[in-house]
């Protein structure tokens, strides 16, 4: 199958292209030489992306850029630096940093070697690495999880409008039974009492008892930023009574920000600051961009840093003739740093606050401590969190991050251990939401890749500010905003909205039921009488769905649905016209032809 069909959708992640290695049995050290990578920034979009072209002269004769679809299974594919994994694979040579968080929603990239098990469409931010392919195309785990995500959606009924069915019996009913009681109950020359019964029968403040409630509903979700699939989606959230939230960037920016900066005894903090900036400014890293926002904050210069290279876990160089390394905190024994005392109970409770840790290092010894804060709290996450309990809705935290990282964020927004999930797949999310599923109505809110099939099998979905293009197909309401507490005033709407189709109908067949019984008894026998009424029922019916539209906004929507009813009759009066009496009707506008009525 051409490789472009295989990569539509979520697919439009994995590269067009790939670069084979010729020679498998040359490792990156001879054919590399841990030279610094050049690379262009990866597109947030997903429009598809093609492999970078080699910049070394002397990779030119290992390396050979080839289609996507001429790659298989068993083939040796390089990756560098910044760009993405075109296929499923094992590390045979490398080892670098993988960015995870559209598969895992972890906000800061994690270490891998040989051995480890790379997918398609995740970014190796730091590399190279030789990886032997296991899966490509439709095989691969990016295409499983689209494939998964069509099932969800297709397992979802349509929600039939019950009204319509309703109704759809009801009429033939009325036109009958007018008849019958006529010839039953009613002298037959009182024709007139057929007509009555027809009229005050008629369900069209019932037709609309849900349309303009939706209607109403909908103008205003979309006011509030929001995008709506339909009003039986809202109709659906109102009945949510468990929510599941994603963390990282949902409730977090996911961008990893300088915790705290601890220096060792006799070190200077301008000079250690400046050193950390100078091997970091080249690093496309989360941690490094940290960095060095945090020197431009405090307004220091980064050092000169010579020959830049990735060593395992970090980067090392060299400056004023001495080496100097930044490398994660666990693996200072690996490299055998030392790490003074007052730095070890640093990194101890970094760890249980479930903190970043990287160390800076000059001559093999720890000059300082830097501590990263994965996710900063999104404004407005923990008025979410409150506001939806204290609307007796259960709330949990489920996320790929690790377990300590999501534990204290949930401490942190008031929720308890028990709410917060860690370490879970886009599979282990998708099985936790259907479980809950089937004893709860549940919202699933999320903005990653790794999100969407949980979204398409959560009985709401919602999308909160995503680009992605799986995440749009998958969920039931997109807020391209970053304000969670939006969620609660959207689900105040949907609640709002219910009750007032619940009180149109309960209002629409009471009022029918009346007049049919007042006419059968006779209570009254003019058809105007009849006609007012009937249509005051539909006034009452618009007006009740319209409040819905908020202040300012009611009075124009009853302004355009009685402009656009007005515009069709009269141009159902002007087609009659021109049928029955002649005349060019070629230009005459057809009613709904230019314009939406109620």
């Amino acid at each position: 199958e051409n490789a472009r069909e295989l990569m539509q959708g979520g697919l439009d992640r994995i590269p067009r292209t790939a670069r084979k290695v010729l020679n498998p049995s040359i490792k990156l050290s001879q054919t590399e030489q841990f030279t610094t990578f050049s690379f262009q920034p990866v597109s947030t979009t997903l429009q598809p992306l093609e492999a970078p072209q080699i910049n070394n002269d002397k990779s030119v004769e290992e390396h050979e850029i080839i289609s996507l679809d001429l790659v298989n299974i068993g083939d040796i594919l390089e990756v560098r630096s910044g760009e993405l994994i075109p296929a499923d694979g094992i590390i045979v040579d490398g080892f670098g940093a993988l960015d995870k968080a559209p598969l895992t929603g972890e906000s800061a990239p994690v270490e891998v070697e040989k051995g480890d098990e790379l997918n398609a469409g995740l970014v190796l931010s730091r590399g190279p690495v030789l990886i032997e392919v296991t899966a490509v195309g439709e095989d691969s785990r990016l295409s499983g999880l689209i494939d998964a995500i069509h099932s969800f959606k297709e397992q979802k009924a349509p929600i039939q409008n019950q009204i319509e069915k309703f109704t759809a019996i009801w009429v033939p009913i009325v036109l009958f039974g007018a008849l019958v009681v006529w010839y039953f109950f009613f002298p037959t020359n009182n024709w007139k009492i057929i007509l009555l019964l027809w009229v005050v029968a008629c369900p069209c403040a019932l037709l609309l008892a849900a349309a303009m409630p939706h209607a109403a509903a909908l103008s205003r979700a979309s006011r509030m930023g929001a995008i709506v699939r339909g009003g039986n989606i809202l109709e659906r959230l109102s009945k949510v009574n468990h929510v599941l939230l994603d963390k990282t960037g949902t409730l977090t920016s996911g961008k990893p920000t300088i915790g705290s900066i601890i220096i060792a005894k006799g070190r200077q903090r301008k000079s250690s600051l400046a050193l950390a900036g100078g091997l970091e400014k080249r690093s496309s890293h989360p941690y490094a961009i940290a960095v060095l926002e945090y020197l431009k904050s405090e307004s220091i210069k980064p050092t000169s840093v010579a020959g830049i290279t990735d060593i395992e876990a970090g980067v090392k160089g060299f400056a004023s003739g001495n080496e100097v390394s930044f490398i994660r905190a666990d693996m200072a024994s690996k490299h055998k740093i030392t790490v003074p005392d007052d730095l070890v109970d640093a990194i101890k409770q970094a760890k249980q606050e479930g903190l970043g840790a990287s160390v800076l290092t000059k001559d093999s010894s720890a000059i300082a401590l830097f501590t990263f804060v994965h996710d900063d709290t999104r404004e407005g996450s923990k008025e979410l969190i409150h506001s939806l309990i204290a609307r007796g809705i259960s709330v949990e935290i489920i996320s790929g991050d690790q377990q300590s990282s999501v534990t204290a964020f949930a401490n942190s927004v008031g929720l308890p251990e028990s709410s917060a999930l860690g370490e879970l797949s886009p599979e282990d999310k998708v099985r936790w939401v259907e479980d809950r599923s089937k004893s709860h109505v549940t919202m699933m809110v999320g903005d990653g890749f790794n999100d969407s099939a949980a979204l398409a099998v959560a009985d709401i979905g919602i999308a909160v500010g995503t680009g992605e293009s799986v995440n749009l197909e998958a969920a039931d309401i997109m807020f391209p905003g970053d304000e969670p507490k939006m969620l609660v005033d959207l689900y105040d709407l949907s609640v709002k909205m219910n009750r007032a189709l619940i009180g149109n109908i309960l209002m629409s067949v009471s009022i029918t039921m009346i007049l049919v019984v007042s006419v059968i008894n006779q209570f009254y026998d003019q058809l105007w009488v009849g006609v007012l009424i009937h249509e005051g029922s539909v006034l009452l019916v618009i007006l009740n769905g319209a409040r819905l539209s908020g202040k300012g906004n009611m009075f124009s929507m009853l302004y355009l649905t009685m402009k656009n009813l007005w515009f069709d009759i009269v141009q159902l009066f002007k087609q009659l016209r021109e049928h029955y009496f002649g005349g060019d009707s070629s230009n005459l506008i057809l009613p709904n032809q230019n314009h939406a009525t109620s």
